[in-house]
């Protein structure tokens, strides 16, 4: 049954946080495709390994790193009492990939295949009971992987950059501004495979009108995504490969139960709007109003709202996450 909830409605509904202290984080590793991934496991206060939970893959925005904002998102979970499983994507952060700061949609579903299988090995987590949390560009990551991997039993998205062909067009300027940019990717990744070195712009700048995130807050701002962790450079050559992604095609083929927190005041609407449309399963929408993409990443109100509506999502789907193994929940 399809429900619209209010900031006010989702207040309402939303269940009270589990956990007072800060959970425990213990770095991991796991392989993908043959190369190491480097992660961050948040484990609640009061777990106990005899006792499983429902366990979540927390991605964030593209050309990010674990400690941004699935670093904040992850630590909400587990004070909810969820196991949360963040990650640096093949090419970025502390993970291995000889070709780096490139996104590769195709790459980095594969990644969240391999943080699924990782996470249903660990005795914290019952592994019938794992959700996928996806944030901005890896939301669409996120159904594309859930849309053929039922190990992943529920799907919640914050800030949802879900676009397709036509989103692109509306998006980057149409069909003249798509082929400007498949035509910078294009030489940059001929450039590469002639002299086998990355050719790197600056990820975000308010300076550099090359950046790929031009004149942007949140990633120009120390103390929010500018941090040490995180290389602010993108290889160009990805734009090709970016641009033909099409997230919302995996819409009618999910079957799990399904949340999206999001905003108008965010980034591309449309395409959210567009991909909830034609989803088939069971589904609810929260829209918060002003809010945009970024204070979704770190802004107290609107992660503490996003927060607690995926909470009683995954709480709904997954069994409660203070107890042991619900039975049979989810798909």
């Amino acid at each position: 049954m399809l429900r619209t909830l209010t900031l006010a409605a989702a207040t309402a509904v939303a269940l009270a946080s589990t956990a007072a202290a800060a959970p425990r984080i213990e770095g991991v590793t796991f392989a993908s495709q043959g190369e190491q991934i480097v992660g961050d496991l948040y484990l609640p206060e009061d777990i106990d390994p005899a006792k499983p939970r429902p366990a979540l893959v927390v991605t964030g925005a593209w050309m990010t790193v674990k400690e941004q904002m699935p670093a904040r998102y992850a630590r909400e979970m587990a004070d909810r009492g969820f196991v949360a499983l963040t990650f640096d994507f093949r090419g970025w952060g502390e993970s291995g990939g000889a070709r780096r700061q490139y996104e590769d949609p195709s790459a980095k579903i594969a990644d969240i295949e391999a943080a699924v299988a990782y996470l249903a090995t660990r005795p914290e987590t019952d592994k019938g009971r794992i959700g996928g949390l996806g944030i901005c560009a890896s939301s669409g990551y996120m159904v594309t992987a859930a849309a053929k991997n039922a190990a992943i039993k529920s799907v919640a998205l914050v800030a949802p950059w879900l676009h397709d062909a036509d989103v692109v067009e509306q998006t980057y300027g149409g069909k003249d501004g798509v082929a400007q940019l498949e035509a910078v990717g294009d030489a940059a990744e001929a450039a590469h495979r002639s002299t086998g070195k990355q050719a790197f712009l600056p990820a975000a700048s308010l300076t550099d009108e090359r950046a790929i995130m031009f004149k942007v807050p949140y990633y120009t701002e120390p103390g929010r995504g500018m941090i040490p962790a995180w290389r602010n450079e993108a290889d160009p050559a990805f734009w090709r490969g970016w641009l033909a992604f099409d997230a919302i095609q995996a819409a009618p083929r999910l079957r799990q139960p399904f949340l999206m927190v999001h905003s108008e005041a965010a980034a591309i609407p449309q395409g959210a709007h567009k991909f909830y449309a034609r989803l088939t399963s069971s589904k609810q929408e929260l829209w918060l109003d002003n809010v945009s993409q970024f204070d979704f990443y770190d802004r107290a109100a609107p992660v503490k709202a996003a927060s607690d509506a995926v909470a009683a999502h995954f709480r709904t789907t997954l069994g409660d996450a203070g107890l042991g193994n619900a039975g049979e929940v989810g798909q």
